[in-house]
């Protein structure tokens, strides 16, 4: 069963009898119901009666109205007012437009705005780099999506795809200080996508790409890739990927395993299942198993799409033939980028010796670690109320904020491959452990040492514009 979290928390007001026991016997109710009091607010005595206010984390929707229930159905406690905490949060939206300077006087007017302006367009027309310069350009990134892949929502359009484009705002600006700016389309096609982009780049020093549908996903990077000179950047791939190789990177170190001698199974081969796939060859890997809902993906299979002949082209050497199951004896690492459920304890215990779990999917992921402790030596999942959590945020933020620095033309496999080990060295050897094979994403040195080792790969790999300071 899952455990209470913050993303279904409340916010409980209620009117209890002002008598000793009283909120005893309301925090017995909540705990008897599973709801876990994160916190109690300050109480207001009334007479007879005082006022309290409780934040409780839930498991569900469902569940959030069970714990509700039972404080309401309790003798001498009134509910007065129910509030889902993360709902309040999206009011209004999370994120805003600020000026970076005043404007208190007609100077001020004049330099920023007309006659003033006027000089700094001749310039950038005259010197079109000056623009990575002397505009927003500089440290701006579109965070683009037409809302066909959304979480683990899947298909449901650029309107409720706008709260997790605000949310990645949000981590850029907090985590590298990029300002992402959330453009959801109205689109059908990869044709539309790509024709939209192009005519928006000129306002952002970067394009991340988010939730967008395989295996469109994959023709839209690309030919944007082609198409633009700046960063191109699939966070549902390449994200995944580099968090993903940094945590493996670790785990290795605990198992004494290497790379070489892996053998991989990957259960999804949608974009992230791909990305991580060639970002593990690049390490190093050379044993790898994709398995879709139809089972392995190997090279004969008759049904598969542009991606997954990729997939078939340069893995699985050995044409193996089977269900998720059937591939999993004797595998080292299990990475599930699928849905919930598709493993089992005894699955894992066919594994090699100490086996290595990712179970990524969100928000319930291929096997939970309650049911994986004790067989799997390192688990982790895409969840934040578990240990080592495969979050993207402790890639983009710094991947973007490295290739701004530098004014980056594109993103590398060597830039990647530079992200992914600065996330890895972030925890040192005397914090190593099973439970700690990735940092916090809180951990503040991530973003600074990810942007510093992506900077440094783009002038390695000769992706760096000649990047000029602000002249008269």
């Amino acid at each position: 069963m899952a455990l209470p979290t913050a993303a279904y928390s409340i916010r409980l007001r209620v009117r209890l009898d002002n008598r000793p026991g009283s909120l005893g016997r309301l925090a017995t109710a909540v705990g008897d119901a599973g709801g876990n009091i994160a916190a109690i607010g300050g109480f207001d005595v009334r007479g007879p009666v005082l006022e309290e206010d409780l934040v409780i984390n839930c498991r569900s929707t469902q569940h959030i109205e069970q714990v509700r229930a039972a404080a309401d159905g309790l003798e001498g406690c009134e509910v007065l007012e129910c509030l889902d905490r993360t709902f309040l949060m999206h009011d209004g939206g999370k994120i805003e437009v600020l000026a970076r300077m005043p404007v208190a006087d007609r100077d001020d007017l004049s330099m920023a705005y007309t006659p003033g302006v006027a000089r700094v367009c001749n310039a950038i027309a005259a010197e079109p780099n000056r623009v990575h310069d002397l505009t927003i350009k500089k440290n701006t990134v579109a965070i683009v999506s037409d809302g066909t892949a959304v979480l683990g929502l899947g298909n449901i359009g650029p309107e409720a795809a706008l709260p997790v484009m605000e949310g990645k705002a949000l981590l850029f600006k907090h985590f590298a200080g990029v300002d992402g700016f959330p453009v959801c389309i109205d689109v059908s096609s990869a044709d539309e996508i790509v024709e939209t982009v192009q005519r928006i780049a000129p306002t952002f020093g970067g394009i991340n790409l988010e939730d967008i549908a395989a295996p469109e996903c994959f023709e839209v990077e690309e030919r944007l890739k082609e198409l633009l000179d700046i960063p191109v950047f699939h966070d549902d791939q390449h994200g995944t990927a580099v968090v993903t190789l940094a945590a493996l990177e670790n785990a290795l170190r605990i198992v004494d395993k290497k790379m070489a001698d892996l053998k991989v199974v990957i259960a999804g081969v949608g974009a992230a299942g791909v990305a991580i796939s060639k970002i593990l060859l690049q390490a190093g890997v050379e044993d790898i198993i994709g398995v879709d809902r139809k089972g392995a993906i190997w090279a004969g299979r008759d049904d598969l799409n542009v991606a997954k002949l990729w997939f078939a082209e340069n893995t699985n050497p050995d044409r193996r033939e089977g269900t998720l199951a059937q591939m999993l004896p004797g595998a080292d690492v299990f990475i599930g980028v699928s849905g919930p459920g598709l493993v089992t304890a005894a699955d894992l215990r066919a594994m090699a010796t100490d086996p290595i779990v990712f179970a990524l999917a969100n928000p319930d992921p291929e096997i939970t670690p309650e049911d994986a402790d004790g067989i799997a030596r390192v688990i982790a999942t895409g969840r934040s109320d578990y240990p080592n959590q495969i979050n993207n945020v402790l890639a983009f933020p710094g991947i973007f904020r490295g290739a701004l620095d530098v004014a980056a033309t594109s993103i590398t496999e060597g830039m990647k491959l530079a992200a992914a080990q600065a996330i890895a060295a972030c925890v040192a050897d005397d914090e190593l452990a099973p439970d700690h094979v990735v940092p916090s994403v809180f951990d503040v040195r991530v973003a600074p040492r990810v942007a510093e080792g992506v900077a440094r790969a783009a002038m390695h790999d000769g992706v760096v514009r000649m990047h000029r300071p602000p002249q008269p």
